[in-house]
C-alpha cells in the first residue's frame, strides 16, 4: 500500500532540467569528459526541490539530480495557490535574488532558471530581479534561499499564539476619516 502513494506522488510530480554542462577531469592519458545537471522538480502545489548530479552520460546524470531533487523537497506556503504571501530576497554566494508577490494575470515575470523553480512549484504571478552572478547553481539556491523566507500567516499567528484575524487587524483609518470628513462638514 505504502508503494502505491509513493507511486502516485512521483507520477504527478514535473521536473524541468534547468542547465546541463560538460566537465572534464584532468588524469595522466588526458581528460575525462563527464556531464553535470542541475534539475528542479516540483507537483506544482507548493512543494519543490533541486538537485544536481554527476555522471559520464547525460541520462544517469539527469536521473541522479532528479532523485536528489525529489528527497530534498520542500513546502512553500502559497498565497492564493497563485503567488507569495509577501516580497522576499534571497542570496546565495554572488547571486542575489528580488521576489514580489504580483496581482491576478501578471504571470511570471522571471529569467531562465527562476521560472523553472516557479513554474514547478505552481506559481502563476510572480515578478522577481536578479542582481550579481547569473550562474544557475546559485540562482537556484539564491531562489530557494529566497522562497524558505517566506512566512504564511497562519504560520505567524501560530507562532504568536493568535488568530490570523488579529494578525491583519481591522482597517481603523477609513473610519478615522470618515469621522474627520463629517467634522469638516459639519464646521463649514
Amino acid at each position: 500500500m505504502v508503494k502505491d502513494t509513493k507511486s502516485n506522488e512521483t507520477a504527478e510530480l514535473n521536473d524541468k532540467l534547468v542547465s546541463i554542462n560538460r566537465v572534464a577531469k584532468v588524469v595522466k592519458g588526458g581528460r575525462r569528459f563527464g556531464f553535470a545537471a542541475l534539475v528542479v522538480v516540483g507537483d506544482a502545489k507548493g512543494r519543490v526541490g533541486f538537485g544536481t548530479g554527476k555522471a559520464r552520460e547525460v541520462p544517469e546524470a539527469i536521473k541522479k539530480a532528479t532523485d536528489q531533487a525529489k528527497n530534498k523537497m520542500v513546502r512553500i506556503p502559497l498565497k492564493e495557490g497563485r503567488t507569495i504571501h509577501h516580497d522576499v530576497k534571497g542570496r546565495h554566494g554572488a547571486s542575489k535574488v528580488i521576489l514580489r508577490s504580483a496581482p491576478p494575470g501578471t504571470g511570471i515575470i522571471a529569467g531562465g532558471p527562476m521560472r523553472a523553480v516557479f513554474e514547478t512549484l505552481g506559481i502563476q504571478d510572480v515578478v522577481s530581479k536578479s542582481i550579481g552572478s547569473s550562474s544557475p547553481y546559485n540562482m537556484v539556491r539564491a531562489t530557494f534561499n529566497g522562497l524558505e523566507n517566506i512566512q504564511s500567516p497562519r504560520n505567524i499567528a501560530s507562532r504568536r499564539g493568535l488568530k490570523v484575524s488579529s494578525i491583519f487587524g481591522k482597517k481603523k483609518s477609513n473610519d478615522n476619516e470618515e469621522k474627520i470628513k463629517d467634522g469638516k462638514e459639519k464646521n463649514n
